[in-house]
């Protein structure tokens, strides 16, 4: 599991970046990267790129910090989440300088970026939602790296801090959640519920929604944002006997779903309701699973199984196909990025090969002239001979983003198919196993 936080940077961006750097802490400054700029230059040329911005904002950059736990990732595995986070995130649209430090305990990313983006000099906008957009990335990118993170479900709408309070038992909520589980048995009626919270300590307040706060709790907390079980509607239904909202079966949807594992089911074995409920409800997605075979023209499991493959295929290329756009989306906003800057710096260039004392005119334009030479190097890095025009980049790019939107699309459907074939192949392999293969086949067959 890995932790991230975020910040703002308002002064001494140098500074920030250095640290960051610092080879003791970064392994000689082999767990350093960047993009868009490099780590030597980063603070002049995240300058150079808010100079054009119009809504510069009061800020110079975001330093985002990545956590892991303690023993659960090497430095390398680290540095390459972080690559992957920056990239998510940003876009390929904001220099950052991406660094893993490995001088402490647990090893860390450390992620400065830009304020402003190099592609259209927009400021980056910090807010509740892109950071909960950073952790579901974060979040991700850990679970396929096989790391464990906070399973949704619920804990839903719960920020980390409330998580971990949870986990160490000193959340206000859970400890509130607890409180009524313990009082709905001996309570009468909801008012009755109220009192005896009361009686603990809690204070109570009421209004459009009814809220409690412990006494040492600084704001109130409404019942309702405890979750679906804590509602003022549910804890009356539980206090008059009903059950829990959140144990009651979904509707259904229309998709097939995963056949229910009975034999082998806690709830089920605990519960004699639950797994009378379980086996109707078997009997359903078997039946849904019979009836999408049919309308689909899947005759046996073999045809089965080369569906699931041709779809598990198109998932690859379609994957590949959006990385690929993605990276040429990228490598060319970077090469535009570097033409624009060789041609608004070639006439101080220019200047600056003419003067006569050049070291006096360095000391006035340093940081120009800098730019300049590796904005020359990046373009001839590209192989270009000649320079294309702004215009004829803007529509190659329009072009790909077209195209990423596209297949952006086409993967969300593919990824629902392979989704979805999943659970028929893992249907049908339980159904053969209940009954001979033989049967099953004529069945399909039949179908």
């Amino acid at each position: 599991m890995a932790v991230t936080k975020t910040h703002p940077i308002k002064s001494t961006l140098k500074a920030a970046i250095d640290y960051i750097c610092n080879p003791d802490k970064t392994d000689g400054k082999l767990l350093v990267s960047s993009f868009g700029c490099a780590a030597e230059t980063a603070d002049i040329e995240f300058e150079w790129t808010r100079r054009h911005s119009i809504d510069k904002g009061t800020h110079l950059g975001r330093h985002l910090i990545q956590a892991f736990e303690p023993g659960a990732v090497s430095a390398e595995e680290a540095h390459e989440i972080g690559m992957q986070l920056a990239k998510e995130i940003l876009g390929g649209k904001y220099e950052f300088v991406l660094t893993t430090h490995i001088d402490k305990g647990h090893i860390h990313n450390h992620l400065i970026f830009n304020a402003v983006s190099f592609t259209d000099h927009k400021h980056y906008h910090s807010n509740k939602r892109s950071y909960h957009e950073i952790r579901r990335a974060s979040d991700r990118l850990c679970r396929e790296h096989g790391l464990s993170v906070i399973v949704p479900g619920q804990d839903r709408g719960k920020s980390y801090i409330e998580h971990q309070a949870a986990q160490n038992g000193t959340s206000f909520k859970a400890k509130l959640k607890a409180a009524i589980d313990r009082l709905i048995p001996v309570s009468s009626s909801l008012d009755d519920l109220l009192t005896r919270l009361q009686r603990e300590g809690y204070e109570i307040k009421h209004g459009k929604y009814i809220s409690a706060r412990a006494p040492d709790q600084e704001r109130f907390t409404r019942l309702k944002t405890l979750g679906a079980d804590y509602t003022e509607e549910a804890i009356a239904t539980r206090i008059a006997g009903g059950p829990r909202p959140s144990r009651q079966p979904q509707q259904r949807s229309g998709k097939v779903s995963l056949l229910i594992d009975i034999q082998n089911n806690i709830k089920a074995q605990q519960s004699a309701g639950y797994q009378r409920w379980a086996t109707i409800e078997n009997l359903k997605r078997a039946a849904a699973t019979m009836n999408f075979l049919t309308e689909h023209g899947i005759g046996s499991y073999e045809e089965l199984v080369e569906r699931c493959d041709a779809v598990a295929a198109a998932s690859i290329r379609t994957r590949e196909s959006l990385r690929d756009t993605e990276q040429r989306i990228a490598d060319l906003s970077l090469l535009g990025k570097q033409i624009d800057t060789y041609r608004k710096l070639k006439p101080i260039y220019d200047r600056y090969k003419a003067s006569k004392d050049k070291e006096k005119f360095l000391r006035g334009f340093e940081s120009e002239i800098i730019l300049f030479e590796a904005a020359v190097k990046e373009i001839k890095k590209a192989g270009l001979t000649k320079l294309p025009s702004a215009e004829k980049l803007k529509a190659e790019l329009d072009g790909l983003s077209t195209r990423k939107a596209a297949l952006q699309a086409e993967l969300r459907k593919v990824q629902h198919e392979e989704t979805e074939y999943d659970t028929l192949r893992k249907n049908v392999s339980v159904l053969l196993s209940q009954k001979s293969k033989v049967e099953t086949r004529n069945i399909l067959e039949l179908q």
